[in-house]
């Protein structure tokens, strides 16, 4: 795609971002919502990466999270309407780029296990599953300020 621009969310894309993942991205995650991405943005203003067209539509996302040791990919969702056009690939490439510049050294990414057409995309973009691990998860109460 020819018009195609990555750049990173600013906080006035929150609604944007959640209203497309409802309709773009595969599960939720209990951090989609005005809160959860507004601490992304605020604490890695460059970890969200939107692809947006020529008129400035939302058309692809990724999130490539660096915490000074490991390079975390989630999110990574194109518009139904815009698949198999490059957009995920240029988002990745866009997160790879970004890993390297703060020296990173191999990212991983959040896929869901049913998701059979992610699994292509990402085996693609040349990455692979790790059957050895298993993510262990426990939900943390909210803070009370």
């Amino acid at each position: 795609m020819t018009d195609l621009r990555i750049r990173p969310a600013t906080a006035d894309d929150i609604d944007t971002v959640l209203a497309f993942w409802r309709t773009a991205a595969e599960g939720t995650s209990i951090s989609d919502d005005r809160d959860g991405v507004g601490r992304l943005i605020a604490r890695d203003p460059g970890a969200l990466l939107l692809a947006t067209g020529r008129a400035g539509e939302l058309l692809g996302t990724v999130v490539a999270g660096f915490d000074g040791w490991r390079c975390h990919l989630y999110r990574l969702a194109v518009h139904p309407g815009h698949r198999r056009q490059g957009i995920g690939s240029a988002l990745l490439s866009a997160a790879e780029e970004r890993f390297a510049r703060l020296g990173g050294r191999r990212g991983d990414a959040m896929v869901l296990t049913g998701n059979e057409r992610a699994h292509h995309a990402w085996r693609a973009a040349g990455y692979t599953p790790e059957e050895h691990w298993r993510r262990w998860v426990k939900p943390l109460p909210a803070r009370a300020d």
